[in-house]
């Protein structure tokens, strides 16, 4: 099935699946692979140098010739070279979190680059659409990484009552029948991050990968409450330690113990020390494979479930 939405029309792609562009996660590798695939593909920028980020555009750019973006995290230090080098190289869209993209708007799609905005609650939302995102990424705490306090199930409608703009939803998908429960709440896309993590594509290390295809249903816990920017992760030795701090308000100390913790994890394959970001879907992955099929077996059961639902509505 190919749902056409606003998405996938403004994005130029065959299925409305945008893949999460997750810090040292996404990669060129991982991007053109959903690309390819009929989604559209991000590269996480993070804190990448941006000569870095520059050799992963290109390196996208001969993998693929369908369109892919950039996940720009605007809290970067160095996120105006990063955008200026992202204006230079050309992508079809940018994501954007932690910061407001105003000051960028106006150039980005003054060279014909979309810009979809993510956030956690309907007062950002009307504010990115007021500046001039094309669209809004909803995102709910159950998705891995840095989250917000409401959840995909409440946060989705009501940011599509907010804005007129499209609406992708983010946060807990990871099949066919999240995809259709989002586009019930009036959704036209969603965002999937942790099964993508355990596309065949993608570059993190092994074992991160087979932690995520062990994970039960309550293997994920959020830190970092106390620093105002909680994070959800796998539980392992270093959340506990992060729990720990967080009860006894040592935000100062909690930041320092996290610090470079993501990569160690997918770089080094540090399961226990390492942040391993995934999130409350992690227990609805049950193995690695190839990124293309996963948006194929998506989008076949998100079919199946409406025609289902049609059904018993006809019936």
């Amino acid at each position: 099935m190919a749902l056409s939405t606003r998405v996938s029309r403004l994005l130029g792609i065959d299925h409305p699946i945008i893949q999460g562009g997750m810090a040292w996660t996404a990669t060129a590798e991982l991007a053109a692979a959903v690309s390819e695939g009929g989604g559209f593909g991000l590269i996480g920028a993070g804190h990448m140098p941006t000569d870095i980020l520059r050799d992963e555009i290109r390196r996208a750019k001969t993998l693929t010739d369908r369109p892919f973006g950039v996940n720009l995290m605007l809290l970067t230090p160095h996120i105006d070279d990063l955008v200026q080098m992202v204006l230079e190289e050309g992508v079809s869209a940018v994501t954007t979190g932690a910061g407001n993209p105003g000051k960028y708007m106006t150039a980005l799609k003054d060279r014909g680059i979309k810009v979809l905005t993510v956030v956690p609650s309907v007062a950002l939302a009307k504010r990115m659409e007021s500046i001039g995102a094309d669209g809004i990424i909803g995102e709910g705490m159950e998705a891995g990484g840095h989250i917000g306090e409401l959840t995909t199930m409440v946060l989705t409608p009501q940011l599509v009552d907010a804005v007129d703009i499209p609406v992708i939803a983010a946060g807990g998908i990871a099949d066919g029948r999240g995809v259709a429960a989002v586009f019930a709440l009036g959704a036209e896309g969603v965002q999937v991050g942790t099964r993508f993590m355990c596309a065949q594509e993608c570059t993190i290390h092994p074992d991160v990968k087979d932690r995520i295809v062990r994970a039960r249903d309550r293997d994920t816990v959020v830190t970092g409450y106390s620093t105002g920017h909680p994070v959800r992760v796998l539980k392992n030795k270093l959340s506990r330690m992060l729990e720990e701090l967080d009860r006894d308000n040592r935000p100062e100390e909690l930041e320092a113990l996290g610090s470079g913790k993501l990569a160690l994890a997918m770089r080094q394959g540090d399961i226990d020390m390492g942040s391993v970001m995934a999130g409350q879907a992690a227990a609805m992955v049950c193995k690695v494979q190839p990124a293309a099929e996963i948006i194929t077996e998506m989008m076949a059961e998100a079919d199946l479930v409406i025609g289902r639902l049609a059904s018993a509505v006809e019936g």
